[in-house]
C-alpha cells in the first residue's frame, strides 16, 4: 500500500475502530458514538452508560487490548446494510442509540458497516462506516500508535446534547514517525502560548470582560508595537495609504456588502436607543469602509491601483467552546489593506502582495504553503466573475512558478482566495496571510474609475493580510519562539545586574541610562537577591537575551561582562562597543549576534 496523507487517513480510521472495539471489551457499557481520522490522527466518542470517567491508567488498559487485537491479523469486512429498519432495531436493542439515529439519517444513502472478522469468519466488531478500511490489522504496527489524552464533547457538538468522552490518539505507519510526532507534541506543551503568556506576563483573557477579549500585558505590547512599526513603515515603502475607520455603522451598510446575508450570525448588533430606528453593527469588516474611502474622490485608470491599508480592530461571535488564547478570539485586530486596481494591473499586484508576505515571513525565519481556495456553495456575483478571478490567482501563481494546493469549495463567500500556511519552527502550520480576489462589492458599491477611452469601469478588488490578525499572529510568534523573542522583539533587551548593590550600583545605573537613551529596553536588577539568581531568572525563566554583570573589574576598565541567552559567557566589552552591537543586531533584526561566532 502506498504510503500518503490519503492512505494514513484510512490507518488512522481503522485503528479507531480497534480502539472502539477494545474499549466495549473492557467496558462493555461503552456505546459508541463517531470516531473520525483527523489531520494529526483520530478521536472516538463514547457514552458510558454505567457513569465511569475514563483514566490515564484506563487508557493505558485499552491500548494493551488494541495490541492484542492488532496481533489476532483480523480483516476489515465491508457489509451493506439491506434492511435500515432491521439494522435500526438491533442497535436500539443493544443500547446503541447514536448509531441508530446516524443510521437514521443516511438510510438513503447506501450505508454500510465495517466488521472485524478473524480466519474462521468470526465476526468480533462492528460499526457503522462509510470507509474505506485497511485489508486487515497486520497493517497497524502495535508499536506506531498511541492513546494521548480524554477530553468532554457533547454530541453533535451541540450543548444542549449529552457529554460523551471523547478519546483523542493517533497513528502512524512505524514506531519512529509516531515518536517525531510525540516529541512534537511534548514541545509543542512547552511552547505553548496560553502557559507562556502567564509565565511571561504577556496577556490575560479576563471574565469580567468577556472571553475572546484580550489584554494585551506591556511585555506583549512592546512586541505589537515593533511589529506594528514594521508594518506602517514596510507599507509606505510599498505604496499604501493608511487609514483609520469607525469601530460601528449603520446595519444598512452591512445589507449593501451582502454581510448581512451571509455573516449575521457572526455579528454583534448595538439598537441605539428605543426610539431609534437605525439598528448599529459592531464592525465584523474592514472592507465597506474602505469602499467608501475609495469612492469619495473620483478616479481614473492613471490613479490606479490605489492600495489602502488599515490595522483595524473588528468583532466577531465565537461560540465559548471554541475560543482559545490569542489564537481564536472575538475582538482581534486585523493588518487589513484592500487594493483597487484594473484588470491589467491584476497580476503584478497578486505577485507583489506575494512578495510581500515572502519576505514578512523570512524575518522571522518562516516557510509557508499555499491554497487556493475556490467557489463555495453560498456565494454571491456571477459564474462569469468567479472564473474570472480565480483564474486570475492562478495566473498569479503560475507565472511565478508558485507551488499551491486547491481547496475546493473554501473560497470567502464574495471570491476566492490564497491562503498562506505558515511553517513554525516545529513544523506546525498556521493560516496568517490570505488574498481574497473580489468582482462582488465593487459592484454592489457601484464604484468606478474612468478607463484611457473616457469610459466609468468597475474596478478589481484585492482582499489582502500579512499577519492575518495581530492576536492570532503574536499568538504564533510566542509559540514558535517558545517566548524567547529575538533582540529586536523582546520585551526586555538588556538586563543589568551589579554583583553588590553597595559598590556597583551607582556603575550599573550609568550603563543603563546610556542603554536607555539610545533606546534600547534595558532593565536594572538591583534587587537583593544573589548574582547568580538574577541571571538565571533573566536568561532562563525571562528569557531576556543578554545580561551584563557588573563588578569591581568591569568598573576599572569601563567594561560590561556579558552573558547572552542560550549561550553563556560571551566576554568582556567596552560599554559603548556593546551598545553598538545591540543596537545593529536591532536594527538588522538578527536573533543573536553572538550566535554564529560561537558555532
Amino acid at each position: 500500500m502506498e504510503k500518503n496523507e490519503e492512505t494514513l487517513r484510512v490507518l488512522r480510521h481503522s485503528t479507531s475502530h480497534i480502539m472502539a472495539q477494545a474499549v466495549q471489551k473492557l467496558f462493555p457499557s461503552a456505546k459508541l458514538a463517531i470516531g473520525p481520522a483527523t489531520a494529526d490522527g483520530f478521536y472516538y466518542d463514547f457514552d458510558l452508560t454505567d457513569g465511569h470517567a475514563f483514566t490515564t491508567d484506563d487508557l493505558a488498559k485499552i491500548e494493551e487490548e488494541m495490541k492484542n487485537i492488532v496481533k489476532q491479523n483480523l480483516t476489515f469486512e465491508k457489509v451493506y446494510v439491506d434492511d435500515v429498519d432491521k439494522q435500526i432495531k438491533e442497535f436500539m436493542d443493544e443500547g446503541e442509540i447514536y448509531k441508530a439515529e446516524l443510521l437514521e439519517e443516511h438510510r438513503n444513502d447506501n450505508p454500510t458497516l465495517y466488521v472485524t472478522r478473524d480466519k474462521d469468519g468470526n465476526a468480533y466488531f462492528n460499526d457503522l462506516c462509510a470507509g474505506p478500511h485497511l485489508p486487515n490489522t497486520s497493517y497497524i504496527k502495535a508499536n506506531a500508535f498511541k492513546l494521548l489524552k480524554v477530553a468532554g464533547a457533547y454530541w453533535r457538538g451541540n450543548e444542549k446534547n449529552k457529554m460523551l468522552q471523547r478519546i483523542y490518539a493517533t497513528a502512524y505507519w512505524n514506531k519512529e514517525d509516531l515518536d517525531n510526532y510525540l516529541h512534537m507534541i511534548e514541545e509543542a506543551e512547552k511552547r505553548d502560548h496560553r502557559k507562556l503568556g502567564t509565565q511571561l506576563d504577556l496577556f490575560s483573557v479576563r471574565e469580567e470582560i468577556g472571553g475572546g477579549l484580550v489584554l494585551w500585558h506591556p511585555n506583549l505590547a512592546v512586541v505589537r508595537e515593533e511589529i506594528e512599526n514594521y508594518w506602517r513603515s514596510e507599507h509606505r515603502k510599498r505604496g499604501y495609504v493608511i487609514v483609520t475607520t469607525p469601530q460601528l455603522a449603520k446595519s444598512k451598510l452591512w445589507e449593501i456588502s451582502g454581510h448581512m446575508d451571509h455573516y449575521k450570525d457572526n455579528m454583534f448588533f448595538i439598537q441605539k436607543d428605543k426610539e431609534d430606528e437605525d439598528q448599529f453593527v459592531v464592525k465584523p469588516m474592514n472592507c465597506p469602509f474602505h469602499i467608501l474611502i475609495y469612492q469619495a474622490n473620483r478616479h481614473s485608470y492613471r490613479s490606479l491601483p490605489l492600495r489602502m491599508a488599515e490595522l483595524g480592530t473588528v468583532y466577531r461571535k465565537e461560540k465559548s467552546g471554541a475560543l482559545s488564547g490569542l489564537t481564536r478570539v472575538q475582538g482581534f485586530t486585523q493588518d487589513d489593506a484592500h487594493v483597487f486596481c484594473t484588470p491589467e494591473q491584476l497580476v503584478d499586484e497578486i505577485n507583489a502582495i506575494i512578495d510581500f508576505v515572502a519576505d514578512t515571513m523570512a524575518i522571522f525565519e518562516m516557510d509557508f504553503e499555499v491554497e487556493l481556495s475556490t467557489r463555495p456553495e453560498s456565494y454571491v456575483g456571477s459564474l462569469e466573475n468567479w472564473d474570472l478571478a480565480e483564474k486570475g490567482l492562478k495566473q498569479a501563481m503560475d507565472s511565478r512558478g508558485m507551488k499551491y494546493d486547491i481547496n475546493e469549495g473554501d473560497g470567502a463567500f464574495y471570491g476566492p482566495k490564497i491562503d498562506f500556511k505558515v511553517k513554525d519552527a516545529i513544523g506546525r502550520t498556521w493560516q496568517c496571510a490570505t488574498i481574497q480576489l473580489d468582482f462582488n462589492l465593487p459592484a454592489r458599491f457601484d464604484i468606478k474609475y474612468q478607463d484611457k477611452d473616457g469610459q466609468l469601469k468597475t474596478p478589481v478588488m484585492l482582499h489582502r493580510v500579512i499577519f492575518g490578525s495581530m492576536e492570532r499572529f503574536h499568538g504564533l510568534l510566542i509559540e514558535h519562539y517558545a517566548g524567547a523573542f529575538p533582540t529586536w522583539l523582546a520585551p526586555t533587551q538588556v538586563a543589568i545586574v551589579p554583583i553588590s548593590n553597595d559598590k556597583h550600583t551607582d556603575y550599573a545605573e550609568a550603563v543603563y541610562k546610556k542603554m536607555r537613551a539610545v533606546g534600547i529596553r534595558a532593565n536594572l536588577d538591583d534587587r537583593s537577591e544573589s548574582m547568580n539568581y538574577k541571571i538565571r531568572e533573566s536568561l532562563q525563566d525571562k528569557k531576556i537575551p543578554y545580561v551584563c554583570v557588573i563588578g569591581d573589574k568591569e568598573i576599572e576598565s569601563g567594561t560590561v561582562s556579558v552573558r547572552a541567552r542560550g549561550i553563556g559567557q560571551i566576554g568582556t566589552f567596552p560599554v559603548d562597543e556593546f551598545i553598538s552591537i545591540i543596537e545593529k543586531e536591532i536594527e538588522t533584526r538578527a536573533n543573536n549576534s553572538f550566535a554564529k561566532k560561537t558555532e
